[in-house]
């Protein structure tokens, strides 16, 4: 019975013969190596910055407005919303459906934030229970009571003020308002679009302003359990709600996250391509380096193929022999390349070195998560698609005949 391992028990003493005996490869197969490693660190890099990417702006944006919102359907998609309430039936049948992590009602008003130098278009919002922005006051604490206001840092910049001082509001409706509030806390997501745009403040308050009944408001607000499950939540709150009415005979719609920031979410699907181009080039370069780096084990061991040959080796032998010696080369340079691009996403992760124009990029900072599975599966393909390259180059080892290499040097 043949022993499957000694072809590997030999390209193992072949492995560990290189560096010691065969001065002349050393080169080309450091080069080999140094393809195989940069092209994984490069694909690790890019999954970990893309997908840090995703998830950091996804967080942000839905942080203002949730996974999926539950509005009047009459809505015309600006922030001067119509007023539509919920049932305790329904918010429960809401609140029972798989995917759901937060429900809770908010309030918008559209106004003019003005001092005397200055004056600046606002929306306030009401602060919820788990507010997003409670997490990233700069200054001060949230608002308690109707005269107290949330105000942001870029605002605060723009505006000229600071905690403690007051600030007068306008509402246009069908007559000018003026509404005074006393600034209680400063707050900073890095997400300059919506940062300078929200005020936070009491929901009664908005009530008010709005000229609306305690139970009714701008719409619900669902929270996910994860960013995954959007659509399907989605599609669970539409067949809830579908052909049902509030008690003013006012229907519900349901909008993902997604379709009210389409133009922030179409740049992230972009960079999803950009994650394939950059793999299928590092996969092409790769390639190369190990077809080269295979071809030049090959020559530089052909007397030992035609002594192995005379001894009865057959070429299926053979070929395992250097499949398994290229294989090891892979892993070295594999290991090697999830070291450094491990090692520069870590490094990122905890230092922030690689700074972001937060007004174009919507993040003050390149950001890093690591998809550990994503990374495993990429390790595996790589491997599994550099044995496959392997396979080609391996025949030259059947063309190499005993007789023309016994006295070859």
């Amino acid at each position: 019975m043949i022993d499957l391992s000694y072809p590997y028990r030999i390209a193992r003493r072949l492995y560990y013969a290189d560096d010691t005996r065969n001065r002349s490869s050393r080169p080309a197969i450091r080069v080999a190596l140094a393809g195989i490693a940069i092209g994984l660190m490069v694909m690790l890099v890019t999954i970990c910055v893309v997908v840090g990417f995703k998830r950091t702006i996804t967080d942000q944006v839905s942080g203002f407005g949730a996974h999926v919102q539950i509005v009047n359907f009459d809505n015309n998609n600006t922030y001067e919303m119509l007023p539509i309430s919920f049932s305790d039936t329904l918010l429960g049948r809401i609140r029972a459906l798989p995917y759901t992590a937060e429900c809770e009602p908010f309030i918008t008003k559209p106004g003019i934030a003005k001092t005397e130098d200055n004056f600046l278009g606002v929306v306030l919002k009401s602060v919820g229970e788990n507010d997003y922005v409670a997490q990233r006051l700069q200054a001060g604490r949230m608002p308690k009571t109707d005269k107290e206001v949330l105000i942001s840092a870029a605002q605060a910049s723009t505006l000229g003020l600071q905690p403690e001082d007051d600030l007068f509001c306008y509402f246009v409706d069908e007559d000018v308002r003026v509404r005074k509030f006393h600034i209680v806390g400063i707050y900073s997501t890095g997400f300059s679009d919506f940062d300078q745009l929200f005020m936070w403040c009491t929901m009664p308050v908005l009530t008010t302003l709005n000229g609306w009944e305690a139970d009714q408001y701008s719409g619900l607000q669902i929270m996910a359990d994860d960013a995954k499950h959007i659509d399907l939540l989605a599609e669970s709150l539409y067949d809830a709600v579908y052909n049902h009415f509030d008690r003013d005979d006012s229907g519900y719609y349901v909008q993902t996250i997604r379709e009210l920031n389409p133009q922030i979410f179409s740049w992230l699907d972009l960079l999803d391509m950009n994650v394939w181009v950059i793999i299928i080039l590092m996969l092409c370069v790769s390639g190369f380096s190990i077809i080269s780096g295979l071809i030049i084990l090959i020559l530089d061991a052909v007397q030992f193929v035609g002594v192995m040959k005379a001894l009865g080796a057959d070429n299926r032998f053979l070929r395992r022999v250097f499949l398994a010696r290229a294989s090891m080369l892979v892993l070295r340079g594999m290991l090697l390349g999830n070291i450094l691009g491990l090692g520069l996403c870590a490094l990122q992760y905890f230092t922030h070195v690689i700074p972001l124009d937060a007004a174009t990029y919507y993040v003050d900072a390149v950001p890093v998560v690591f998809p550990w599975l994503w990374l495993v599966v990429l390790n595996v393909s790589v491997f599994v698609l550099s044995y496959l390259i392997m396979l080609l180059p391996s025949l030259i080892v059947t063309r190499i005949s005993p007789a023309r290499v016994m006295h070859f040097e």
